[in-house]
């Protein structure tokens, strides 16, 4: 099973963390293939050269050849390159497992934090935007952590 993993890689965090969790998935079964852009060394070393088209073709071909995708949502927004590359598996009718674990999705049940909603700048919960979560929805789904995350991923084996 091919598998695409969709998170920002610039940061020395964002980069152990990709890290990190591709070595979960690539544990689940020695037949998975997941490509992790920041390994693609040709268009993301950033001490070497790679213009956009360059960077759009290299990671748009092994996203399109993928059988999932495999999307971090996590970060003050959903990584733009995220949400470009959960549009085209979309298009290309390829499913998506997306991880959200932000804490603040949680205390939905709390009647404080859903009365704050009505306070202007108290919103005590975290936005996601509705278009690239109802893309996932349509092909895929989006979970809270990495257990489930992992679940998921072997379900699809």
């Amino acid at each position: 099973m091919k598998i695409y993993f969709a998170n920002a890689l610039f940061t020395v965090a964002e980069q152990n963390f990709n890290a990190e969790l591709a070595q979960k998935i690539r544990s689940i079964d020695p037949k998975i293939d997941l490509y992790l852009p920041q390994e693609n060394q040709s268009i993301n070393d950033k001490n070497l050269y790679a213009d956009s088209k360059m960077i759009a073709l290299g990671d748009t071909e092994n996203l399109t050849k993928s059988d999932l995708v495999v999307a971090i949502l996590d970060g003050v927004i959903t990584d733009p390159g995220v949400a470009a590359e959960i549009g085209v598996a979309y298009a290309n009718k390829i499913p998506i497992v997306a991880l959200y674990s932000d804490s603040r999705q949680l205390g939905g049940a709390n009647q404080q934090k859903v009365e704050a909603l009505n306070e202007i700048a108290e919103n005590q919960f975290f936005y996601v935007n509705l278009y690239v979560i109802g893309l996932i929805k349509l092909n895929g789904t989006v979970v809270r952590n990495e257990a489930d995350l992992l679940q998921e991923i072997k379900q699809k084996i």
